[in-house]
């Protein structure tokens, strides 16, 4: 970090305790978990609906052959995940904003993020910076639109994207779901070269994805439920003994109930849910203590607006572009880009400065985000 600043993710993963040596969740297995048939065969359906799509898009930008062998899938956790891929990735974020829940990260190697961006601008050898990035962000935008145009096609319409950032980070990191994920690995070959990507997802949004192709899964027809029923009849006394326990409970139940009448109800109330608060374990307490002295972005967003290409191209000197927030209105306060506070715009000598009004609640926050 030569300017001396820190990203969201590092704040993140200090204040979680993420070893940053690359280490995840301790006492894991390293043996990754299957899933069923049923599963099986929906993945296989949507990874043959969405890869031919990826397959064009590259030769489409690359103007080379491309061949996606067949896609891995197996569920992970952050350790087993972050064994497998390379000391350092290009890590595309390009989270579902409505109709599938969670994150949505693609992880390229540098080797396969270095080989498309040298096709694409024609360089012996592209280095990963900004430009390079975008490159890169484009080519994962185009295959997500591939996977909704699928999901739609499957039944499961109404999903969207936020739009792909692209970063060049070690692999501690990158920001994955916690707990088990699923876990799509791509092998694609270009000029005879073998590279790797992997897309990852949330546990909820792969079963949405399953079940609008595979419809609900089918009860497992086991034979547990035969023992249960069987059980009563079974050579063990206790059950006989609990069911005279239990009539003879009934029994003084419903004595209690005829000599108190049946007319008293019940007194209920509505659930109450305490208020969101901010609660700091001592152990975050130290975290944060490791990074008061680290520079922060912050941002006062005086408002946005949208035009149309046409009017875009059609901007000269002079020309007044109208936002969407009123005279006078409270401005957003945003720290690494997350709305933290509310303020207005004031002039300190030549510069222009921002009072801080109000402070948005743990709850706001959450509204300003979803």
């Amino acid at each position: 970090m030569s300017d001396g600043s820190i990203s969201q993710d590092e704040i993140d993963a200090l204040l979680s305790g993420i070893d940053m040596g690359g280490g995840g969740a301790s006492g894991t297995s390293s043996s990754a978990p299957e899933i069923s048939d049923f599963k099986a065969v929906g993945v296989k359906k949507f990874l043959d609906s969405t890869v031919p799509g990826l397959k064009a898009n590259l030769e489409s930008m690359t103007g080379k052959t491309v061949v996606v062998v067949d896609p891995g899938f197996e569920l992970n956790n952050r350790e087993m995940f972050l064994q497998n891929i390379p000391e350092m990735a290009v890590v595309t974020t390009i989270d579902f904003s409505s109709g599938l829940p969670g994150d949505h990260v693609f992880v390229l190697s540098v080797e396969l993020a270095e080989k498309i961006v040298s096709l694409v601008n024609h360089e012996e050898k592209a280095e990963i910076d900004d430009m390079a990035l975008s490159v890169i962000s484009e080519v994962v935008s185009n295959y997500v639109s591939a996977e909704i145009t699928a999901l739609d096609g499957f039944g499961l319409g109404g999903v969207a994207n936020q739009p792909a950032e692209s970063v060049s980070v070690p692999k501690a990191m990158i920001r994955l779901p916690q707990k088990e994920f699923p876990v799509f690995k791509y092998d694609i070959t270009i000029d005879n070269d073998n590279y790797a990507m992997w897309e990852v997802m949330t546990d909820g949004a792969f079963s949405k994805i399953i079940e609008a192709i595979q419809g609900p899964e089918p009860e497992v027809n086991s034979t547990m439920n035969q023992n249960t029923s069987q059980q009563p009849t079974g050579g063990y006394n206790g059950g006989a003994q609990l069911n005279q326990g239990t009539n003879m409970g009934q029994m003084n139940m419903g004595q209690q109930a005829q000599a108190g009448g049946f007319g008293a109800n019940p007194n209920i109330q509505p659930v109450a849910f305490p208020p969101l608060q901010n609660v700091v374990t001592e152990e975050e307490q130290g975290n944060i203590g490791l990074i008061m002295d680290v520079y922060m972005e912050l941002t006062v967003e005086l408002g946005r607006t949208k035009r149309m290409v046409k009017e875009i191209l059609g901007m000269g000197e002079g020309h007044i572009i109208a936002l969407d927030k009123l005279a006078g209105e409270n401005v957003d306060i945003l720290v690494n880009h997350k709305p933290i506070a509310k303020g207005e715009v004031v002039v300190i000598d030549e510069n222009f400065g921002v009072r801080v009004t109000e402070i948005l609640s743990p709850s706001e926050r959450m509204a300003d985000i979803t």
